[in-house]
């Protein structure tokens, strides 16, 4: 960002400004990066003079920019320019969607493609590899599932993976898992060329800020990305306009994830697989697995997870861990605690370590991230998706485990610190969407209100990563924000009491867009990353 930039100072006015500093607010001051001043629209006149640049709001909304909590980014640049199969509507369609990719793609060395999900497809199986290699003409495909927990692939791939026949999650005939997963997915990223993967992380930065978005939170690994991949990331974001980026390494070798200018040895540190693919870690079995005794796959113990934490708390960085089922979780709480033991309480807290995804919680569990100060950085969109009595949750689990699942008003209750996010691209870069998915849970009693929800996908992402300065429009705050279109402000909350209460002026609540669902999203006019515009919507 350039000097010129952080020096030019913009008064914003004539709009409806989303801050707790004035409730009423319709004009703000930028300044050197950062929000200088925040009122209402006649004690802006003593500003105007003295100014570079007015932009008049005409009535558009001003929010804090959005801070996307997980995200692969790589991967969803890919999804985004190349073959996305999550709007597929069956196997047939999915795989004329593979013959046109490969047809239209005859130069690159590796076709990638991601998003396909058995469970919504008529046929309710995923394709077969014989079926790709026809498709593609024989070429290496690496195909993930909707939750990137298993894929299916060509035998070209399979080819270049020597060995891999003989790995854990390799079963002829069915999508990859496990140590046979990482393998091909490590032969798959490899073959992508470096033109390749910073198209797709340009694309992807440019997509997030186009949805408002000032921050994405880089979930890499060596089981997810490759270090290349995510060096190159964090670069790219210095050197080019756009969204921030804060990296997370999942390693269990802290000082390789400080070394690779990571923030934590965190993100997708697997202590389990995903519900989808049937490897998420539970106490009691499946539903609906063909081994009446199945309970997923465990990753890490609890002495390994209180290993970790000491590790990275010591060396003042974050511990983390992705986390699904609740016998993963279980085992990160009693790692964590391990710790806690250890260093003390305090230093655990102060740390503020993460637990992605967190899915299927009970009080106990619930109660110690509230004790252990863990961040439960989760994905709303996931309940949108799979939730309900018909959905891919209930389906693995059962109707009554299904119900417990993603309990967002609990964890408030609690006092847990929460940080949305999308995982995309297992769901997609769409931070409206995520807040009407926490407050219009498929379960009425896991609701919480859009301010509330709000608030995780803002000032929460921010206090994820360790800053407490930021997420709000408020004097001194960092100037990440963005310019909606969208229509009247209202207060939604699961108790009409307390929407009633806070739409009374006396309340001094400010307003968000109405997201009752069928109702049109707010657009994205602008968006702002410390004071530098890094998106303008054409033609407004």
């Amino acid at each position: 960002m350039t000097t010129e930039y952080e020096h030019r100072t913009v008064l914003l006015r004539g709009g409806e400004v989303h801050s707790p500093a004035d409730p009423f607010a319709t004009a703000m001051v930028v300044e050197r990066g950062h929000v200088a001043w925040v009122g209402s629209e006649g004690a802006a006149d003593a500003f105007a003079a003295g100014v570079d640049e007015v932009i008049d709001l005409q009535g558009a909304l001003v929010t804090p920019a959005f801070v996307d909590a997980h995200v692969h980014t790589t991967a969803t640049g890919l999804a985004l320019t190349g073959l996305d199969l999550s709007s597929a509507a069956s196997l047939a369609e999915a795989s004329e969607r593979i013959r046109a990719h490969a047809a239209a793609r005859p130069e690159d060395r590796i076709l990638i493609g991601h998003g396909w999900d058995a469970s919504r497809w008529p046929e309710r199986r995923a394709p077969r590899r014989e079926e790709l290699d026809t498709l593609t003409g024989g070429r290496p495909l690496y195909l993930t599932r909707i939750d990137v927990h298993s894929a299916v692939v060509t035998t070209a791939l399979l080819d270049l993976v020597p060995g891999v026949r003989d790995l854990t999650g390799f079963r002829d005939g069915e999508p990859l898992t496990g140590d046979a997963h990482h393998a091909v997915r490590a032969a798959a990223y490899a073959a992508i060329s470096p033109a390749q993967r910073t198209e797709a992380q340009r694309a992807a930065r440019a997509h997030a800020a186009s949805l408002g978005i000032g921050t994405l939170q880089e979930c890499g690994g060596p089981e997810i990305s490759s270090e290349d991949d995510f060096t190159g990331l964090l670069d790219l974001a210095r050197d080019e306009p756009g969204p921030r980026v804060v990296g997370y390494w999942a390693d269990l070798d802290v000082a390789r994830a400080r070394d690779l200018g990571a923030v934590g040895a965190a993100g997708d540190l697997f202590a389990d697989g995903s519900l989808g693919s049937h490897t998420a870690c539970l106490h009691e079995a499946y539903a609906d697995h063909a081994d009446a005794a199945h309970t997923g796959v465990a990753h890490l113990d609890a002495p390994t997870v209180a290993s970790h934490v000491v590790a990275c708390t010591e060396a003042g960085l974050q511990a983390g861990f992705h986390a699904i089922g609740d016998a993963a979780v279980t085992a990160v709480v009693e790692g964590v605690r391990a710790a806690a033991e250890k260093l003390g309480l305090a230093r655990i807290r102060a740390a503020r370590h993460r637990v992605e995804h967190a899915e299927m919680l009970t009080p106990e569990t619930i109660a110690a991230f509230a004790e252990l100060g863990l961040t439960a950085s989760v994905q709303p969109a996931f309940d949108a998706a799979w939730g309900g009595e018909e959905g891919m949750y209930a389906e693995r689990l059962g109707a009554e485990r299904a119900r417990t699942l993603n309990p967002y008003a609990a964890l408030l209750r609690a006092g847990v610190p929460l940080a949305f996010g999308s995982d995309s691209p297992v769901t997609p870069l769409d931070p409206w969407g995520t807040i009407r998915a926490a407050a219009f849970h498929r379960t009425p009693d896991h609701r919480i209100s859009v301010r509330a929800a709000f608030t995780a996908h803002t000032r929460g992402g921010w206090r994820a990563a360790g800053r407490d300065d930021a997420g709000t429009l408020v004097p001194g705050a960092p100037a990440d924000f963005a310019i909606w279109r969208t229509d009247e402000l209202v207060v939604q909350a699961p108790d009409d009491r307390v929407a009633r209460w806070s739409t009374d002026p006396r309340s001094g609540t400010p307003g968000l867009p109405d997201l009752t669902p069928g109702r049109e999203l707010p657009v994205c006019l602008r968006t702002v990353v410390f004071g530098q515009t890094v998106f303008v919507r054409p033609n407004e």
